[in-house]
């Protein structure tokens, strides 16, 4: 059946703000576990929507207790495609992300959307889903469980590391400068998909 994790949370910058950051959270502080970063794919839509997938390569640390039943060889480290939409029209983000290999071992689904509020547009509403899976015969209901406790610790470092994003951004005043809005976003959006389709990739340890 897999285990589902749901959490809304409003987040006090506003959705602009918010989607700056974004983009430029990593390296942090809080995402040691982050090795690696590229772009593989980004373009604006007809509709003015910018649509990217990115690639990561995220450690994949073992509980001690799986150490011993896994092979040794296993690789420690997990590729993570995410696939996003920036909806400046509807004021939404909207990102989906799952692990490439492993997927025997543990599947993890993620989607975000952040929105923004239009009774508070000082806020941004964070919608988090998970959906977490594992296909290894008997032992699929402890993996599953050290599964979410891990994704809850780490969504707690990703809003760590957003918040960290946002207090530099409000420090260099980037933002405000550049006099970044909702409609600005799209020409934003033009100059992002003119990087190439792949490139190489942003090295964090």
């Amino acid at each position: 059946m897999g285990k589902y994790f749901f959490s809304e949370t409003d987040i006090g910058r506003t959705w602009e703000h918010v989607l700056c950051a974004f983009w430029q959270r990593y390296p942090n502080p809080y995402s040691s576990h982050v090795l690696t970063e590229d772009v593989v794919f980004r373009a604006v839509t007809s509709d003015n929507c910018l649509i990217s997938r990115r690639l990561f390569t995220k450690t994949n640390r073992l509980p001690r207790w799986a150490e011993c039943v896994f092979p040794i060889n296993l690789s420690r480290s997990v590729y993570i495609i995410e696939d996003s939409i920036v909806d400046p029209g509807n004021g939404s983000f909207t990102t989906l992300t799952w692990n490439l290999n492993h997927t025997k071992l543990m599947t993890v689904v993620e989607r975000c959307v952040f929105l923004e509020k239009q009774d508070q547009p000082v806020l941004t509403r964070l919608t988090r889903e998970a959906w977490i899976s594992s296909a290894v015969f008997g032992l699929s209901r402890p993996i599953q469980e050290f599964g979410l406790a891990r994704f809850k610790s780490n969504q707690v470092k990703a809003m760590k590391g957003l918040e960290y994003s946002l207090s530099n951004l409000q420090k260099s005043s980037t933002v405000s400068q550049n006099g970044i809005t909702s409609q600005d976003l799209p020409e934003k959006a033009k100059d992002l998909s003119s990087t190439p389709d792949s490139q190489k990739p942003q090295q964090y340890a």
